[in-house]
Protein backbone atom coordinates (compact mmCIF):
# COMPACT_ATOMS: atom_id res chain seq x y z
CA UNK A 1 0.00 0.00 0.00
CA UNK A 2 1.25 3.48 -0.84
CA UNK A 3 0.88 6.48 1.49
CA UNK A 4 -1.57 8.02 -0.97
CA UNK A 5 -3.74 4.90 -0.98
CA UNK A 6 -3.71 4.75 2.82
CA UNK A 7 -4.83 8.38 2.97
CA UNK A 8 -7.69 7.67 0.55
CA UNK A 9 -8.70 4.55 2.47
CA UNK A 10 -8.73 6.47 5.74
CA UNK A 11 -10.89 9.16 4.17
CA UNK A 12 -13.33 6.57 2.85
CA UNK A 13 -13.70 4.92 6.24
CA UNK A 14 -14.11 8.29 7.96
CA UNK A 15 -16.99 9.13 5.63
CA UNK A 16 -18.68 5.74 5.35
CA UNK A 17 -18.18 3.73 8.55
CA UNK A 18 -20.50 3.85 11.53
CA UNK A 19 -17.42 3.33 13.70
CA UNK A 20 -14.30 4.49 11.86
CA UNK A 21 -12.32 3.61 14.99
CA UNK A 22 -12.39 -0.07 13.99
CA UNK A 23 -10.47 0.57 10.78
CA UNK A 24 -8.17 3.12 12.42
CA UNK A 25 -7.35 0.73 15.25
CA UNK A 26 -6.48 -1.96 12.71
CA UNK A 27 -4.37 0.26 10.45
CA UNK A 28 -2.45 1.75 13.38
CA UNK A 29 0.04 -1.13 13.18
CA UNK A 30 0.66 -0.69 9.46
CA UNK A 31 4.33 0.13 8.73
CA UNK A 32 3.29 3.41 7.08
CA UNK A 33 2.09 4.64 10.47
CA UNK A 34 5.75 4.79 11.47
CA UNK A 35 6.47 7.18 8.61
CA UNK A 36 5.72 10.88 8.09
CA UNK A 37 3.04 12.17 8.18
CA UNK A 38 1.11 9.22 9.66
CA UNK A 39 3.53 9.10 12.58
CA UNK A 40 1.73 12.22 13.85
CA UNK A 41 -1.19 9.90 14.62
CA UNK A 42 1.00 7.10 15.95
CA UNK A 43 2.48 9.45 18.56
CA UNK A 44 -0.98 10.05 20.01
CA UNK A 45 -0.89 6.63 21.68
CA UNK A 46 2.29 7.60 23.55
CA UNK A 47 0.77 10.87 24.80
CA UNK A 48 -1.01 10.64 28.13
CA UNK A 49 -3.75 12.96 29.35
CA UNK A 50 -5.05 14.05 32.72
CA UNK A 51 -7.15 11.19 34.15
CA UNK A 52 -9.41 13.81 35.71
CA UNK A 53 -10.59 15.06 32.31
CA UNK A 54 -9.73 12.05 30.17
CA UNK A 55 -10.30 8.78 32.05
CA UNK A 56 -10.14 6.97 28.69
CA UNK A 57 -6.36 7.39 28.78
CA UNK A 58 -4.03 8.45 26.00
CA UNK A 59 -4.79 10.82 23.14
CA UNK A 60 -5.21 7.99 20.62
CA UNK A 61 -7.95 6.40 22.75
CA UNK A 62 -9.66 9.79 22.95
CA UNK A 63 -9.29 10.42 19.22
CA UNK A 64 -10.94 7.11 18.34
CA UNK A 65 -13.89 7.96 20.60
CA UNK A 66 -14.18 11.42 19.05
CA UNK A 67 -14.11 10.04 15.50
CA UNK A 68 -16.93 7.63 16.34
CA UNK A 69 -18.97 10.45 17.86
CA UNK A 70 -18.30 12.55 14.77
CA UNK A 71 -19.48 9.72 12.52
CA UNK A 72 -22.88 9.87 14.23
CA UNK A 73 -23.38 13.54 13.31
CA UNK A 74 -21.33 14.04 10.13
CA UNK A 75 -24.56 14.36 8.16
CA UNK A 76 -25.21 17.61 10.03
CA UNK A 77 -21.94 19.14 8.83
CA UNK A 78 -21.83 21.40 5.79
CA UNK A 79 -18.61 19.61 4.77
CA UNK A 80 -18.54 16.05 6.16
CA UNK A 81 -15.08 15.27 4.74
CA UNK A 82 -13.44 18.31 6.35
CA UNK A 83 -15.39 17.67 9.54
CA UNK A 84 -14.27 14.04 9.82
CA UNK A 85 -10.63 14.80 9.02
CA UNK A 86 -10.73 17.54 11.66
CA UNK A 87 -12.11 15.03 14.16
CA UNK A 88 -9.20 12.70 13.42
CA UNK A 89 -6.55 15.44 13.50
CA UNK A 90 -7.98 17.72 16.19
CA UNK A 91 -5.43 16.74 18.84
CA UNK A 92 -2.31 16.13 16.74
CA UNK A 93 -0.75 19.10 18.51
CA UNK A 94 -0.87 17.39 21.90
CA UNK A 95 2.37 15.35 21.71
CA UNK A 96 4.44 18.49 21.14
CA UNK A 97 2.45 20.55 23.65
CA UNK A 98 2.30 18.13 26.58
CA UNK A 99 3.97 19.30 29.79
CA UNK A 100 3.80 18.39 33.47
CA UNK A 101 2.92 21.50 35.47
CA UNK A 102 2.51 21.28 39.23
CA UNK A 103 2.05 17.55 38.93
CA UNK A 104 -0.66 17.87 36.24
CA UNK A 105 -0.56 16.87 32.59
CA UNK A 106 -1.30 19.91 30.41
CA UNK A 107 -1.52 20.55 26.66
CA UNK A 108 -1.52 24.34 26.39
CA UNK A 109 -1.84 25.69 22.84
CA UNK A 110 -2.26 22.24 21.33
CA UNK A 111 -5.05 23.69 19.20
CA UNK A 112 -2.68 26.17 17.56
CA UNK A 113 0.08 23.60 17.16
CA UNK A 114 -2.42 21.11 15.81
CA UNK A 115 -3.63 23.46 13.09
CA UNK A 116 -0.06 23.79 11.82
CA UNK A 117 0.55 20.03 11.90
CA UNK A 118 -2.80 19.23 10.29
CA UNK A 119 -1.80 21.42 7.36
CA UNK A 120 1.55 19.63 7.05
CA UNK A 121 -0.27 16.28 7.11
CA UNK A 122 -2.85 17.15 4.47
CA UNK A 123 -0.41 18.89 2.12
CA UNK A 124 1.28 15.53 1.68
CA UNK A 125 -1.81 14.26 -0.15
CA UNK A 126 -3.88 17.11 -1.57
CA UNK A 127 -3.44 20.54 -3.09
CA UNK A 128 -7.05 21.48 -2.35
CA UNK A 129 -6.19 24.53 -0.24
CA UNK A 130 -9.83 25.37 0.50
CA UNK A 131 -10.37 21.89 1.96
CA UNK A 132 -7.16 22.10 3.98
CA UNK A 133 -8.14 25.53 5.29
CA UNK A 134 -11.52 24.20 6.46
CA UNK A 135 -9.94 21.27 8.30
CA UNK A 136 -7.25 23.40 9.90
CA UNK A 137 -9.71 26.08 11.01
CA UNK A 138 -11.73 23.45 12.85
CA UNK A 139 -8.60 22.07 14.49
CA UNK A 140 -7.45 25.58 15.41
CA UNK A 141 -10.73 26.59 17.03
CA UNK A 142 -12.05 23.31 18.46
CA UNK A 143 -11.17 24.42 22.01
CA UNK A 144 -13.22 27.60 21.74
CA UNK A 145 -16.31 25.90 23.10
CA UNK A 146 -14.47 25.43 26.40
CA UNK A 147 -12.92 28.91 26.26
CA UNK A 148 -16.31 30.58 25.77
CA UNK A 149 -18.23 28.49 28.28
CA UNK A 150 -15.64 29.04 31.00
CA UNK A 151 -14.97 32.66 30.10
CA UNK A 152 -11.28 31.99 29.52
CA UNK A 153 -9.07 34.68 27.96
CA UNK A 154 -7.72 32.43 25.20
CA UNK A 155 -10.71 32.83 22.90
CA UNK A 156 -10.27 34.64 19.59
CA UNK A 157 -13.87 34.97 18.46
CA UNK A 158 -13.19 37.48 15.66
CA UNK A 159 -10.55 35.17 14.23
CA UNK A 160 -12.82 32.17 14.57
CA UNK A 161 -15.73 33.91 12.87
CA UNK A 162 -13.49 34.93 9.96
CA UNK A 163 -12.26 31.38 9.53
CA UNK A 164 -15.08 28.94 10.22
CA UNK A 165 -18.79 28.70 10.97
CA UNK A 166 -19.47 28.55 14.70
CA UNK A 167 -21.98 25.76 14.11
CA UNK A 168 -19.21 23.55 12.72
CA UNK A 169 -17.00 24.37 15.71
CA UNK A 170 -19.88 23.55 18.04
CA UNK A 171 -20.48 20.21 16.34
CA UNK A 172 -16.83 19.20 16.61
CA UNK A 173 -16.65 20.58 20.14
CA UNK A 174 -19.57 18.40 21.18
CA UNK A 175 -17.90 15.32 19.70
CA UNK A 176 -14.69 16.24 21.51
CA UNK A 177 -16.50 16.47 24.83
CA UNK A 178 -18.51 13.29 24.25
CA UNK A 179 -15.42 11.43 23.10
CA UNK A 180 -14.48 10.46 26.62
CA UNK A 181 -15.42 7.55 28.84
CA UNK A 182 -17.05 9.83 31.41
CA UNK A 183 -19.28 12.81 30.57
CA UNK A 184 -22.63 14.41 31.33
CA UNK A 185 -24.44 14.50 27.99
CA UNK A 186 -27.06 17.00 29.14
CA UNK A 187 -24.44 19.39 30.48
CA UNK A 188 -22.37 19.12 27.30
CA UNK A 189 -25.44 19.95 25.20
CA UNK A 190 -26.22 22.96 27.40
CA UNK A 191 -22.65 24.17 27.00
CA UNK A 192 -22.89 23.87 23.22
CA UNK A 193 -26.12 25.87 23.19
CA UNK A 194 -24.48 28.54 25.36
CA UNK A 195 -21.50 28.69 22.99
CA UNK A 196 -23.79 29.12 19.99
CA UNK A 197 -25.76 31.89 21.66
CA UNK A 198 -22.58 33.75 22.55
CA UNK A 199 -20.95 33.38 19.14
CA UNK A 200 -24.01 34.25 17.10
CA UNK A 201 -24.75 37.56 18.82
Amino acid sequence: MTPELLYLEMGRHLLEDQKPSRYLGMVYDHPLFRQCPFDMLRRLRQTEQSPLYHPEGNVWNHTLLVVDEAAKVRGRSADPAAFMWAALLHDVGKPASTRIRNGRITHYDHDKAGAVLARVFLLEFTDDRAFIDRVCALVRYHMHVLYVVKGLPFADLPGMKRSVDSGEVALLGLCDRMGRTAFDAEKEQRDIEFFLRKTRL
